[in-house]
């Protein structure tokens, strides 16, 4: 589609088919970079084919396993909860149970598998089984895009397909995952606007008018950049972990204008960005999510006997300063000030702490999984002996999980001496779902909380891998030596996910092999 430009005077420009013909000029090669593979329809097929295979992964005995039929681990808290959206029609009213304390969406979607399947296994997990396959999907994809490689994109997928994290939270009637897919496509959108603003600019350079003004043109309407809100709004309304994705993909929006700005010759980037497309910026990344996560509340706005639907009155607070504001927000303001409190005040305690609790350290490595589910002794049968162990555990894939520092490390320097936009993106994902853990230490913490940091590893790995692998153009040995590591690298990974398994999916094992799975004695 021919990208709509407005010249400093607001006139209305189009590329000229003919001047789109002539060569692109060191400064439109600049702002272009490498193109996309010219191979789109073997990308998409390579693409399906993988989540597709992913998808039989995920969905395999997806309904083992429960508690005798009931939900397991946290599962306990959403799935419930669900059952009543679905009966309610969207929202929660059970005062007696009183811990409604995350935003509605995630829980609406795994109503969905309820009502599809009922209220088993299946079908509280169906939808997080889905959200898992598209996040398989939208990896590829992505890599795709950061590394211009069909191949290193399908690497991407395997890689995510094998990680014991993505697999397990796929397979559990918990928010997690949800937070992933749509931090994930929120993320998607953020490059194809970084890409589609360059092949803006190229077209204003290439006509001669991308320096007519001191700011540099404005850029029309860009629709991945509305998309990115629209999707970190559907993160705001699973939980409220995406503030911390709005401020930072805002200013990875932001850094990435400058870039395209400064790549295509204006004068002053800085000041170009923030006249023309910080405003809009805003917009699109912070008022857009906020109207999002107030829709993800329809349901809860349109009933009368929702969880503290009418707070205030029932409360009997006074508005004071906020009586123009309609009585049902301010109930919301109120519950939502409740559930702050709720999670500021989730502390360990120090005589009784859980026993799977983790803090945000532990996490790149995985030090410290979680166990979802347990049967031994005489209960567990069907390894051959007469007792055995069923088992789920949240693990991370060593073979990927214990790169994280190195990946970290390597990106770092990318980042700050070859200023390498592509791990600077990865970066800012990767630590957005993390270094805001370090502000309440003393909050209750668990590792299943990094599940969106699983694929911005997955995509710095895959960046690295790239790197190793080389380009066709440095001779057949050089690429030759590097597909074999970066093949063996896979092989790895794929028989460490294997090993796993059974640990992964509650399948009945030895107890000495259930010693032998773990490898760590913080896993135990």
């Amino acid at each position: 589609m021919t990208a709509l430009l407005t010249r400093p005077d607001d006139e209305s420009v189009r590329p000229d088919p003919v001047e789109a013909l002539r060569p692109p000029s060191d400064r439109e090669a600049t702002l272009l970079g490498r193109g996309m593979p010219a191979d789109r329809l073997r990308g998409w097929i390579v693409a399906l084919v993988i989540t597709v295979i992913g998808g039989v992964v995920r969905l395999q005995n997806l309904g083992w396993p429960t508690d005798k039929g009931t939900p397991v681990f946290d599962e306990k808290h959403y799935v419930p909860q669900a059952w009543q959206m679905l009966r309610n029609g969207g929202y929660e009213d059970n005062y007696g149970y009183e811990l409604v304390v995350h935003p509605p969406l995630a829980k609406q979607l795994i109503a969905i598998g309820e009502w599809l399947f009922g209220y088993d296994g299946w079908g509280w997990r169906f939808l997080p089984a889905l959200a898992g396959t598209l996040v398989i999907l939208l990896t590829v994809r992505i890599a795709r895009r950061l590394t211009r490689s069909t191949l290193l994109g399908a690497i991407a997928g395997i890689l995510v397909i094998c990680d014991g994290v993505l697999h397990l939270q796929a397979r559990m009637g918990m928010l997690d995952i949800f937070i992933a897919l749509f931090v994930l496509a929120a993320f998607a959108c953020v490059l194809c606007d970084r890409d589609q603003v360059r092949q803006r600019l190229a077209v204003a350079v290439r006509e001669g008018w991308a320096t007519e003004s001191v700011w540099g043109p404005k850029l029309g309407f860009r629709w991945w950049r509305f998309g990115a809100g629209l999707m970190i709004g559907l993160t705001f309304g699973v939980k409220w972990s995406a503030l911390y994705y709005i401020f930072a993909f805002g200013l990875l929006t932001v850094f990435f204008d400058v870039a395209a700005r400064r790549a295509a010759g204006v004068e002053r980037p800085w000041l170009g960005t923030i006249r023309r497309d910080v405003l809009p910026a805003l917009w699109a990344i912070m008022v857009i999510p906020f109207l999002m996560y107030l829709g993800a509340f329809w349901a809860w706005f349109a009933s009368e006997t929702a969880t503290d639907r009418n707070y205030v009155a029932i409360k009997d607070i006074a508005p004071g300063f906020w009586g123009w504001v309609p009585a049902s927000l301010r109930s919301l303001g109120d519950y939502s000030m409740n559930v702050l409190h709720f999670h500021e005040t989730l502390v360990t305690p120090k005589d009784n702490p859980h026993p799977w609790e983790s803090k945000p350290w532990t996490w790149p490595m995985g030090l410290r999984p979680m166990l979802y589910y347990y049967q031994g002794g005489a209960e567990a049968t069907g390894c051959g002996q007469s007792t055995c162990v069923r088992a789920t555990m949240l693990i991370g894939t060593p073979a990927m999980w214990w790169l994280a520092l190195p990946m970290l490390g390597w990106g770092l320097w990318r980042s700050i001496f070859r200023t390498d936009w592509r791990y600077i993106a990865v970066l800012v994902g990767y630590l957005a779902g993390f270094l805001p853990w370090f502000t309440n230490i003393d909050r209750q913490m668990y590792f299943f909380y990094a599940t969106p940091m699983a694929p911005f590893l997955i995509l710095g790995l895959t960046l690295v891998l790239g790197q190793i692998l080389g380009s066709a153009r440095r001779g057949f040995e050089r690429r030759g030596t590097g597909l074999l590591v970066v093949a063996l690298y896979v092989g790895l990974v794929v028989a460490n996910f294997a090993w796993l398994w059974p640990v992964l999916n509650g399948n009945a094992i030895t107890n000495d092999q259930w010693q032998a799975e773990m490898w760590l004695p913080s896993w135990r």
